[in-house]
């Protein structure tokens, strides 16, 4: 009964449009961003290696590398501030959550591209 509810009340927030990507895969991230009364759109790119929550709670970590040091950014999935996620490339994963990228650097980062 109760998971129930929440999961109507939870129903009115989730996005339709929501770009269909994995774990592995490099996204850019079109976030719009406020600044005074203008707003624009600022493009985060960089690969997910996780992915948590479901529902309306439901969120995902793209991590990129930036003058040599690892920047990462937790999204949540359904937010109206984000605009769209483009996936630029997909990669062959075997495991949910990528954490171990975290240690690597340089070509021991790359992923192999997943074909067809």
């Amino acid at each position: 009964m109760n998971s129930a509810i929440i999961q109507k009340v939870e129903q009115s927030s989730l996005r339709e449009n929501v770009g269909q990507f994995e774990i592995g895969d490099s996204v850019d991230v079109h976030t719009k961003i406020l600044e005074g009364n203008k707003e624009r759109i600022q493009i985060f790119s960089g690969v997910v290696i996780a992915r948590s929550g479901s529902g309306s709670r439901e969120m995902f970590v793209v991590r990129r590398i930036v003058a040599g040091e690892g920047v990462e950014r937790k999204f949540p999935l359904h937010s109206p501030r984000i605009d769209k996620i483009d996936v630029k490339r997909k990669s062959v994963v075997r495991r949910a959550k990528l954490y171990f990228l975290r240690e690597r650097s340089g070509k021991a980062v790359r992923l192999k591209e997943r074909r067809g």
